[in-house]
C-alpha cells in the first residue's frame, strides 16, 4: 500500500499552515475590482461616475502590489457631487422613519450576502473590519431609524453631512459615521482616504442594491485637500472628521471661518493606560497587554504597581520571547522608532525585545521599555511601532493619576479582581471608555466619546445620534466666507480706559466689580469700561477684564470644581433652588436693571425675571432625573454608560435677553458639576453685574461661577488660550466663530458656536421658547459621556 502524503491533523497544528481558500472565495473582491476595470471613479446620484483628465492615486496592498487605481475629484465633480446630495436630502427626509429602517435592514441583509467580498476587499487595501460587527452596527441603526420621529419629534436632521475619514481609520469608522446620519434623516458625502476608497465605493453599492434613493449617499475620493474643498461648499451643514490629530488640526484650521460645526474624532495613535493593580490575574493581564499592545497594533502605556512589577516583567519576558518582528508602516517610522528607544535607554529604561532588531528595514520587534519615567515622550507620545511604555505606581490614587497623565483620552484598561476599586479607577480616569479585565471591546449601544485630545465628538449609542441633529426651533450656524483675520493680533486691543488718579466714582451712578473666584473684585488691569443706556446716559462703570482675570477664574475654579462635582446630584439641586430663590427675592431690582440697560417695558423686564426664576428651578430640578443607563448587549458581560461633567466650561453671552440667557447656561453647566466663567454681554452687562448679589447670597461654592466683564474679544481670546478650559459656548460674531475654529483645535476644545446677529432676528424668542429639546441640547452640551465594560465569566 502506497504511503499516503495528506498531512494528519497533529501535523498541522504543529506547523499551523492555513488551509486552501475556496477560488471563488478568495477571487470576489478581484472579480469586484475587475468589472470596474481596477479604476475606480466617485459614486455621486446614485451612479458610479468616472470624469476623465483626472489625476489619479494608486492603492497597494501589503506587499506593495496594485490593487487598483483611484481618482482626484476637481472642485466641478464637489459641486456636482454636493448638488446631488441637496436633492436627495428633499426625498429622504421626506420618507417616513419606517420606510428608511426598512432600507437599512435591506442593507443588513445585502451586507450578508457580500460577506466575503466586504472581507477580502478590506484586507486587500490594509483596513481589516469583520463583516459581522458591520451588520450588527446596522441594524442596530435601523431600529434607531424607526424610533426617530417617535423619540425626538422635536429635533431635525442637520442636512447634507460630510464625512471624512483618513487611511489611518478602518472601514469600521466610516460605517460608524454614515449608518446614525443616515438614520437620522440626513444625507452623507464620503470623504474616504485613498486606502478605504474602494471599500466606501463598494459600500455605496450595497446601499443601492438596498433601495437607498439617488443621492443620499455619495463618495468623493482624492487627496488629503478633498475633504477641506468639500467643506467649503455651502450646500454642506456639518463636517465630521476621523484621523489622526495631525491631520484633524489642519482640516480644522482650513474649514474655520465658512460657517460650518466640526466635529472631530482623532482617536488614531492615541496612547491609552493599560494598568495592572497588584489584586489582578497576573497572567491574564499580560496575556491581555501582549494581545492589545502587539497583535491589535494599538499605542498603549502600561502602568503596573509596584508590589507586582517583578511578576509582571518576568512573565513579559516568557511570552516574547520567539515572537517575530513586526512590520512597519515605512523607512520614516523605523527612524522614529529607533530615536525613541534611544531616547529611552539614555534616559535609564532597560528593554525586554523578542529579539535583535534588524539593521535596516521596515521590521522591528516586539519591545518594552521598562523603568521609564511618566514625562519621558516615549510613554507620552509612543512612535508608531511595537512598543509598549511601561511605568509604574505604588497606591491606587496615583494609578489613576498615572492614567490620566497622557494628553489623549480614548481608552483605558484596569486590570484587578476588585470590582469596587475597578468601578472607582474607572470614575476617576478622564477617558471616554474603561474596560475591566478586558480591551478593545466595543459595541454600537454604548457611546465612545472623545475626551481631550482624541477628539470632541461621541459615536455610539443614542447619545452619538444627536451630533447630526439640532432642535428645530435653534437656528442653523449660517454659512459664510473665512475673514481676513489675525489670529495672533485677534482680542488684544484694549477697549477700555485707565481710571485717572482722584477719579471721584459719585461722578457717575455706580461702579461696579466683577466675580472672581467668590470675590468681588476690579480687572487686573486697573482698566473700565462705560455701561450706557439705550438713549446713551452713562449707568455705570464695569471693569474691563482680560487674560489675567481669566487665569484668576480658571485658578480658583480648578481648585473647587472637583468637590462640587463630588456632591451628590441632590446637593447640587438644593444649591440651585437656593439661587432661584434668592433671584425671586430681588425680582424688582433684577427687572429695573432689565428695564434700565435694555429698555424693555415693565411688563417685558418682569417677565424675563420671572422666566428666569422658573428656568433656575427647571436646571435644580433635572439634576437628578438625566442619567445613564446599562443597555442589554449581545455578549456576556455588563456595561455602563454614565454622563460626566466637561470641567471647566467659559461661556460668553449674547445681547438678547441678557439675565435669562445667562441664568439658561449658567444652571446647564453647573447642574451636571462644571464650573463656569461667564463673559456677559459687552452690550447689556448690567443685569449680569447685580446677578452677582443674587450669586454671593445662594448656597454655590465661591468659585463655581466667575462673571468677568469686558469686550468680548479680548476675553474670548484669553478663554481660547486657556488650556485648562475645556469647553466654549460663544454666542458673537462670525469673527469670533472663526477665531474659536481656528484656536481651539489645539489643545482641543469643545465648542458650541452662535452667530449672535443671526439669532437676534427672533427678538429673543430662542431663550423664552418652551421646547424641551432646547434644554435637552444645552444639558447635552454640559456632558460628555463614559462607557465602562464589566465581562463576566
Amino acid at each position: 500500500m502506497a504511503k499516503s502524503t495528506s498531512k494528519t491533523v497533529y501535523d498541522i497544528f504543529q506547523s499551523m499552515e492555513c488551509g486552501a481558500s475556496s477560488p471563488s472565495t478568495a477571487a470576489t473582491a478581484r472579480a469586484w475590482l475587475e468589472r470596474h476595470s481596477n479604476s475606480l471613479g466617485l459614486f455621486t446620484d446614485g451612479k458610479f461616475v468616472c470624469p476623465v483628465d483626472r489625476q489619479t492615486h494608486t492603492v497597494t496592498d501589503s506587499t506593495g502590489g496594485t490593487v487598483c487605481s483611484v481618482i482626484c475629484a476637481k472642485d466641478e465633480d464637489i459641486s456636482s457631487c454636493a448638488s446631488s446630495a441637496s436633492a436627495g436630502f428633499k426625498a429622504w427626509s421626506e420618507l417616513s422613519s419606517h420606510r428608511r429602517a426598512k432600507v437599512l435592514l435591506r442593507l443588513a441583509s445585502t451586507l450578508q450576502r457580500y460577506t466575503q467580498c466586504v472581507s477580502e476587499l478590506c484586507d486587500l487595501c490594509q483596513s481589516p473590519c469583520s463583516p459581522s460587527a458591520l451588520i450588527r452596527l446596522t441594524q442596530y441603526y435601523a431600529g434607531w431609524a424607526q424610533l426617530r420621529d417617535t423619540l425626538m419629534p422635536e429635533w431635525i436632521p442637520r442636512g447634507v453631512v460630510a464625512v471624512v475619514v483618513s487611511d489611518d481609520c478602518s472601514f469600521h469608522s466610516i460605517w460608524l459615521k454614515v449608518l446614525p446620519a443616515l438614520a437620522m434623516g440626513n444625507v452623507v458625502i464620503v470623504v474616504p482616504g485613498v486606502k478605504l476608497a474602494p471599500p466606501a465605493l463598494l459600500l455605496a453599492q450595497l446601499f443601492m442594491e438596498a433601495g437607498l434613493p439617488a443621492g443620499v449617499l455619495s463618495v468623493v475620493t482624492g487627496d488629503a485637500s478633498v475633504g477641506a474643498r468639500v467643506a467649503q461648499n455651502n450646500q454642506i451643514s456639518y463636517l465630521t472628521y476621523s484621523g489622526s490629530q495631525q491631520d484633524g488640526e489642519v482640516l480644522a484650521k482650513q474649514t474655520a471661518g465658512w460657517g460650518l460645526p466640526v466635529s472631530l474624532c482623532l482617536s488614531v495613535s492615541a496612547a491609552c493606560p493599560f494598568i495592572i493593580f497588584e489584586s489582578a490575574d497576573i497572567d491574564s493581564a499580560v496575556d491581555g497587554v501582549i494581545e492589545a499592545a502587539f497583535k491589535k497594533k494599538k499605542d498603549w502605556v502600561l502602568c503596573v504597581q509596584e508590589s507586582v512589577l517583578d511578576s509582571v516583567v518576568s512573565r513579559l519576558k516568557l511570552r516574547i520571547t520567539g515572537l517575530k518582528c513586526v512590520p512597519l508602516g515605512s523607512e520614516s517610522d523605523r527612524s522614529l522608532v529607533d530615536a525613541a528607544v534611544q531616547e529611552a535607554v539614555q534616559q535609564g529604561a532597560t528593554l525586554i525585545q523578542s529579539c535583535s532588531p534588524p539593521s535596516s528595514g521596515a521590521l522591528y520587534p516586539t519591545t518594552v521599555l521598562c523603568g521609564l519615567a511618566p514625562p519621558s515622550s516615549a510613554a507620552v507620545s509612543p512612535p508608531p511601532g511595537p512598543l509598549l511604555p511601561l511605568l509604574s505606581f505604588r497606591s491606587a490614587a496615583e494609578g489613576a493619576a498615572l492614567g490620566n497623565r497622557t494628553p489623549h483620552g480614548q481608552a483605558a484598561s484596569i486590570w484587578t479582581e476588585d470590582l469596587t476599586l475597578a468601578l472607582e479607577t474607572a470614575k476617576s480616569l478622564c477617558v471616554g471608555s474603561v474596560w475591566v479585565n478586558s480591551h478593545s471591546v466595543t459595541d454600537p449601544s454604548l457611546p465612545q466619546c472623545g475626551r481631550r485630545d482624541s477628539g470632541n465628538c461621541t459615536d455610539g449609542g443614542k447619545e452619538g445620534l444627536y451630533q447630526f441633529l439640532r432642535p428645530s426651533p435653534s437656528p442653523a450656524l449660517p454659512r459664510s466666507t473665512p475673514a481676513s483675520l489675525d489670529y495672533a493680533a485677534f482680542g488684544t486691543m484694549a477697549s477700555g480706559f485707565m481710571v485717572p488718579e482722584g477719579f471721584d466714582p459719585s461722578s457717575v451712578p455706580r461702579s461696579c466689580s466683577q466675580y472672581v473666584g467668590g470675590k468681588l473684585c476690579k480687572a487686573d488691569s486697573g482698566c473700565s469700561r462705560t455701561v450706557q443706556a439705550p438713549g446713551g446716559a452713562v449707568l455705570a462703570h464695569c471693569p474691563d477684564g482680560g487674560r489675567k482675570d481669566v487665569r484668576n477664574a480658571v485658578e480658583a475654579a480648578l481648585k473647587v470644581q472637583p468637590g462640587w462635582l463630588k456632591k451628590s446630584p441632590a446637593a447640587r439641586a438644593l444649591s440651585l433652588y437656593s439661587l432661584s430663590d434668592h433671584l425671586e427675592k430681588r425680582r424688582r431690582d433684577m427687572a429695573a436693571s432689565i428695564r434700565a440697560q435694555t429698555g424693555l417695558s415693565v411688563e417685558e423686564a418682569d417677565k424675563e425675571v420671572e422666566l428666569s426664576i422658573s428656568r433656575l428651578s427647571d436646571w435644580a430640578a433635572r439634576c437628578d432625573k438625566q442619567s445613564g443607563g446599562m443597555p442589554p448587549l449581545p455578549q456576556t458581560g455588563s456595561a455602563l454608560s454614565a454622563p460626566e461633567a466637561l470641567g471647566v466650561v467659559g461661556v460668553v453671552l449674547p445681547d438678547a435677553k441678557p439675565l435669562l440667557s445667562l441664568v439658561s447656561l449658567l444652571g446647564a453647566a453647573v447642574s451636571v458639576g462644571n464650573a463656569v466663567i461667564l463673559v456677559p454681554s459687552e452690550k447689556y452687562p448690567l443685569p449680569a453685574l447685580d446677578f452677582i448679589q443674587v450669586l454671593q447670597a445662594s448656597d454655590i461654592p465661591a468659585g463655581v461661577v466667575s462673571v468677568i466683564t469686558g469686550g468680548r474679544n479680548q476675553l474670548t481670546q484669553a478663554l481660547a488660550n486657556h488650556s485648562e478650559i475645556q469647553a466654549i459656548w460663544y454666542w458673537g460674531s462670525l469673527e469670533g466663530c472663526q477665531f474659536l475654529q481656528h484656536t481651539c483645535c489645539s489643545p482641543l476644545k469643545r465648542l458650541w458656536l452662535h452667530c449672535e446677529e443671526e439669532e437676534g432676528k427672533d427678538g429673543g424668542k430662542y431663550w423664552s421658547h418652551p421646547s424641551p429639546s432646547l434644554q435637552e441640547e444645552m444639558w447635552r452640551e454640559a456632558v460628555v459621556w463614559k462607557s465602562v465594560w464589566i465581562p463576566t465569566a
